[in-house]
């Protein structure tokens, strides 16, 4: 059972920790081998994951979780400071109603979809669960009632 991760950066290493079956903790280091600050963040995370020997320690960690890992270590090779990383990655991690991903880049993209993704599973609600309800209505007051062409009746005959 995986209980924490994190990253070494001299040299280069994913460390997590984690507790076997018999209760005993143990800790391992993942060295991210010929990895330098021009190394693609995506590339790395699929290739450490896909690697037999750490297959089964880094299959209960998301993808989008070892890609910030990844890209903490890559921006501090760069010389950025650790405070400016992790402003970065708390930034990226942020999900804003009122920010408009269609003008972010790609990697960006993914990483939100990823973490809304996680949040979606970690709060939904599944048959068996004790708070489960089958059929839930809800009234939303307070909000005006906004009308648009597109939905009116009258229209309907014109096709």
């Amino acid at each position: 059972m995986l209980k924490r991760c994190g990253v070494r950066f001299n040299p280069p290493a994913i460390v997590i920790t984690y507790a076997t079956k018999a209760g005993k903790t143990h800790r391992r280091t993942m060295p991210l081998r010929n990895f330098n600050k021009n190394a693609g963040v995506e590339r790395v995370a699929l290739e450490l994951q896909c690697n037999k020997r750490h297959e089964k320690y880094l299959s209960h960690v998301p993808l989008h979780q070892l890609k910030k890992m990844i890209s903490i270590i890559k921006d501090k090779l760069h010389g950025l400071p650790m405070d400016d990383i992790l402003k970065k990655n708390k930034d990226i991690d942020k999900i804003d109603p009122e920010e408009d991903l269609n003008l972010v880049d790609e990697g960006i993209l993914k990483h939100k979809k990823a973490v809304m993704d996680q949040t979606f599973e970690r709060n939904r609600k599944k048959p068996g669960d004790v708070d489960f309800i089958y059929d839930v209505e809800k009234d939303f007051e307070g909000g005006a009632i906004e009308s648009c062409d597109w939905d009116s009746d009258n229209d309907s005959n014109e096709f």
